[in-house]
């Protein structure tokens, strides 16, 4: 069995949660008890605690009109006394400085793609930084392969999946897993935009626990991809009829055409356009 490759957890690194909605507020609280010394803490999400937020996401009435990701920045860093950075601007916007981890928690295909680039500058930024540990098919292009796994979250009324990759294709050697087709590249409806005129109160209502469990699900992704035994490249939830199913890492899973999918059930697509907030990016201590 292939283990996806681990060397971004070798030294200092970052978790950045992009989206902290539904399921990334769950995500981000659950990561600050499994953060490792070494590793910093990012939350980006440029939308405001609404109303309607309270029942299902990670939020209270005291959050209301706020930055989500601020708001969980400052409660977060208040109750586990950590510094976790914020910011309300999109990601393209944002500087990566270290490997590490993008955990995508988003329901639109504008925010994966620029998720998707910013996993591409990630290799030309840090290839050359732990490349000797690398075979040598690695290190023939600077964008074959990358210090950032992305692991991309998405679900729907009470089914979700989740989606792990790094590069343009699949690369293995010996029992270690260097490289996964981006998630939009598993996937590529990950990017359908949905027409502008449809709004979140189009969306059936989610169940009560598809968020938590989901989120579970992301953060044993993470425990596993640091500590350099996830086996994985697609995970998929169904609570209507009961069902985990995983896809591992193989070379003739990711030779394959078609990937392995649930046919009745189609990941989360864009709900409506980001607005754009008030630029700001502050770390709390």
């Amino acid at each position: 069995m292939y283990r996806l490759d681990n060397n971004f957890a070798q030294g200092h690194f970052t978790m950045t949660v992009v989206g902290c909605g539904g399921t990334g507020a769950f995500v981000a609280e659950e990561l600050c008890r499994l953060l490792p010394p070494r590793a910093d803490l990012v939350l980006i999400d440029h939308d405001r605690v609404e109303e309607r937020n309270l029942t299902r996401q990670n939020f209270t009435r005291e959050d209301l009109g706020q930055f989500k990701s601020e708001a969980l920045a400052g409660r977060l860093t208040r109750k586990y006394r950590l510094p976790i950075a914020y910011s309300t601007l999109a990601l393209g916007m944002v500087e990566i400085r270290r490997p590490g981890l993008i955990i995508g928690c988003v329901d639109n295909g504008l925010a994966r793609r620029q998720i998707a680039e910013r996993v591409k500058e990630g290799s030309l930024a840090w290839v050359g930084g732990y490349s000797r540990s690398l075979p040598r098919e690695l290190q023939s292009g600077p964008r074959l392969v990358t210090s950032l796994w992305w692991v991309d979250s998405g679900n729907g009324e009470n089914y979700g999946q989740i989606i792990i990759g790094n590069a343009d294709k699949a690369i293995f050697d010996k029992d270690i897993c260097y490289g996964l087709p981006l998630p939009t590249l598993q996937r590529p409806e990950l990017l359908r935009e949905v027409p502008p005129q449809r709004d979140c109160a189009d969306i059936p209502e989610q169940g009560p626990t598809i968020n938590q469990i989901m989120a579970a699900l992301v953060v044993e992704v993470v425990r596993r991809l640091i500590e350099g035994t996830c086996p994985w490249v697609q995970l998929y939830l169904d609570l209507e009829v009961g069902t985990l199913v995983s896809v591992l890492a193989t070379s003739e899973v990711t030779r394959a055409k078609k990937w392995k999918t649930m046919e009745r059930r189609q990941s989360s697509s864009a709900t409506k356009a980001p607005v754009p907030p008030q630029p700001t990016t502050v770390i709390v201590k």
